[in-house]
């Protein structure tokens, strides 16, 4: 806003549009007034993360054996389809692992005074009607230039 050098942005929250301001903006209530913070949201525990692995893991190994049953099956009944299982190499799909991230630090938000607000939609609104006239022109008639009779 001030044109001052600055690392802090403000970015909606679907970051459609962003603005660089400086710290000084920030606490002026006549541009930004910073929201309540939100309670945290309830951290998962890690003994309900390893119980949830555990059966997932669970899953995923009866799955499995549900496959090899299946597949003894289909050996008993066709040895032709033995001799194709044969040739193919079994492939071993890895366990999934992630990586634990900490969790991220909760940024501050603000909110925009009404008329800086609307000062930033007249300038989207203004853009957007600029490039509109840009694509229409060129397809608009042109005016007659001889004179008239």
């Amino acid at each position: 806003m001030c044109y001052r050098q600055t690392t802090t942005v403000l970015a909606t929250s679907d970051v459609v549009d962003f603005l660089y301001t400086c710290d000084n903006h920030l606490t002026d209530p006549g541009f930004a007034t910073p929201l309540a913070s939100e309670t945290p949201k309830p951290q998962i525990s890690a003994e309900e993360i390893a119980r949830v692995k555990k059966e997932y893991e669970e899953k995923q190994q009866a799955k499995k054996e549900k496959v090899k049953e299946k597949e003894k099956e289909k050996e008993k009944t066709d040895e032709d389809w033995k001799d194709e299982k044969a040739l193919k190499p079994k492939v071993s799909t890895p366990s999934p692992s992630t990586p634990a991230t900490p969790p991220a630090v909760p940024l501050p938000r603000f909110v925009l005074h009404r008329q800086i607000y609307q000062m930033r939609c007249d300038e989207h609104r203004k853009r957007r009607q600029a490039k509109q006239v840009r694509e229409v022109a060129p397809k608009l008639p042109i005016a007659p230039r001889d004179k008239l009779q």
